[in-house]
């Protein structure tokens, strides 16, 4: 499996990267006690900490509105994941466990103020290109509704996208039966290159701690 960037997305935001983590032979499954209350803690510390700002003034969530702007996507109309997360949390709707992959990936999604997806390796299809959605393209996502994702930055493999930094699809979705999977970190363009793979690796680390198997990064950029 390649995994690439599309020309026109490195035309729009000429810095931008993903970091790509492989995960071989782990177990998914109901998040450990350490797991769930870190989460837990961290939501609460970011609520006292937003009770005098924005979630718009955050720097992370700042620099992915104006990436959907960029692409053409209404950041008003269509919040990027992490924004999504922090709205939640500001409104003390706090995020409850769902299972071990999930779990950490909005801990890390919160703490780096950035969208991530995880995917399960065994449905996706080919080759994957990060590029920009075209016109009439969507796919059912796990908000439960078909999303359209025409000026989006999707995923995609050889079935068609699977997965942005808005909402991830149905199709590709990490259970307590994915033996392998893939995450795609949507980091901040201005992020420095050693800083991100810093960032990655940790969150591998975590993962693999976690849910054992073995895990691979690189980082891909414009």
């Amino acid at each position: 499996m390649e995994i690439s960037i599309s020309t026109e997305l490195c035309e729009h935001i000429p810095n931008f990267k993903v970091g790509v983590i492989r995960y071989d032979g782990i177990e998914v499954g109901e998040s450990p006690q350490m797991v769930k209350g870190r989460l837990q803690l961290f939501q609460e510390s970011i609520y006292f900490d937003l009770d005098d700002k924005n979630v718009t003034d955050l720097e992370g969530i700042k620099e992915w509105r104006q990436i959907f702007k960029t692409t053409g996507k209404d950041p008003n109309r269509y919040r990027h994941s992490a924004e999504a997360l922090y709205r939640r949390v500001k409104k003390q709707n706090y995020l409850q466990p769902v299972n071990s992959a999930i779990d950490i990936n909005n801990f890390f999604s919160l703490q780096y103020q950035i969208p991530i997806g995880v995917y399960d390796m065994d449905k996706l299809q080919g080759n994957i290109t990060i590029e920009i959605g075209k016109e009439g393209e969507e796919y059912f996502g796990l908000n439960g509704r078909p999303n359209s994702v025409q000026h989006l930055i999707v995923s995609s493999d050889e079935a068609g996208a699977f997965g942005s930094p808005f909402v991830d699809s149905e199709r590709t979705c990490v259970t307590e039966n994915t033996k392998n999977a893939l995450h795609i970190v949507y980091l901040r363009p201005s992020l420095e290159m050693n800083e991100a793979k810093e960032m990655v690796e940790s969150l591998m680390n975590m993962f693999v701690q976690i849910h054992g198997g073995k895990g691979n990064v690189n980082i891909i950029g414009c």
